[in-house]
Formats: C-alpha cells, sequence, structure tokens
C-alpha cells in the first residue's frame, strides 16, 4: 500500500484525537511510524493500525475503516486536486475514481495496486460502485465515498447489500441524499 494513505490516517487520527492517539496506535502496532507519500508497504501495517484503533475504541474494524476514510479523503484530495472540479457532482467524482485518478496513481508510482472501483448509474440519486480487491477493505472504500459527500457538500448514505458481495468484490450503493 502506497505511504499516502497511511499519511492520510495519521492526518485524520491526529485531526480527530490528536498526535498522541496516533503515536498509541503505532506502538500498539509495532510500527515506527515512518511512512513516506511514495514509499510502498505491506497492507498488514494499515490493518495492524486499524485494530489497535478498533481495540483502544471498542468499535470494529470496519467501523475505524469507515472513520479513517471518510476523515482522510480531505487529506488525499490535494495530491489529485488538478484532477477532481469540487464544483461537480459527488457522482461524478466517484465515477471518475477509477478511470482518472487511478490511472494517474499508476503513472506516478508503477508498483501502485489501487482498486477497481466500477461505477453504474442505477437512478438519477443511487450510484453502485463495485469494489474489487485483494486486500479487503470495502469498508475503507465506504468512509472515503462518505468523505466525498462531505466534500462536494453533496450528503450520501452508503449500503452494501449482503447479496451483493463475495471474496474480492463488494457492490456498494451510494445514495445521493437531497437535490
Amino acid at each position: 500500500m502506497k505511504g499516502i494513505v497511511f499519511n492520510a490516517a495519521e492526518k485524520a487520527v491526529t485531526s480527530l484525537m490528536g498526535a498522541d492517539t496516533w503515536d498509541d496506535l503505532l506502538d500498539a502496532a509495532g510500527s515506527d511510524g515512518v511512512y513516506t507519500a511514495l514509499g510502498t508497504y505491506p497492507d498488514e501495517d494499515l490493518l495492524a493500525l486499524v485494530m489497535a484503533a478498533s481495540e483502544a475504541t471498542g468499535h470494529s474494524p470496519a467501523d475505524v475503516q469507515r472513520l479513517i476514510g471518510r476523515h482522510a479523503l480531505e487529506h488525499l484530495i490535494p495530491a489529485v486536486a488538478d484532477l477532481v472540479d469540487t464544483d461537480g457532482s459527488v457522482f461524478d467524482f466517484l465515477a471518475s475514481v477509477h478511470e482518472i485518478i487511478h490511472i494517474e496513481v499508476k503513472k506516478l508510482s508503477p508498483d501502485a495496486r489501487p482498486p477497481d472501483l466500477v461505477p453504474e448509474l442505477l437512478a438519477t440519486d443511487l450510484l453502485q460502485l463495485t469494489y474489487r480487491s485483494e486486500r479487503g477493505l470495502s469498508a475503507l472504500a465506504e468512509g472515503l465515498i462518505l468523505g466525498a459527500g462531505d466534500i462536494f457538500a453533496q450528503p450520501v448514505i452508503v449500503s452494501v447489500p449482503d447479496d451483493l458481495q463475495s471474496d474480492g468484490e463488494t457492490v456498494i450503493h451510494v445514495h445521493r441524499v437531497g437535490p
């Protein structure tokens, strides 16, 4: 996993709970916490941080991923600011992530392995995103989607139908709330 994800997670945790909490999570996860944006680190490092946060807070690992994702997106957007029209639609942004942002990520870091994120507009207020990744971090993706709603000031509700999940693939429904 690219270091920029760890950097965004750190900023999310420190802004929500303070730098001491981030340091405590690093200690509990057995990590030195040195993550450079373009560096590549084992997925297990992020999972260990999520587990440490889960144990510290009593929240499920999936809830921790959602919380981190929701607050990390605001720290990831500046890295791709020239690719994002924050005056546009949250659905347009979400639909562009895989075909625009992930392509640019791979150009900058050929070893990057971003998830596949396949959009399908089901109704004017319902976008279906099919998340494919061997990492199993679909809850993090849900949080990032919620964060996109926050950034675009277009609130969304995220749901994952139980019958639309399988190994390595999760179908996420994104409902736009309001006009």
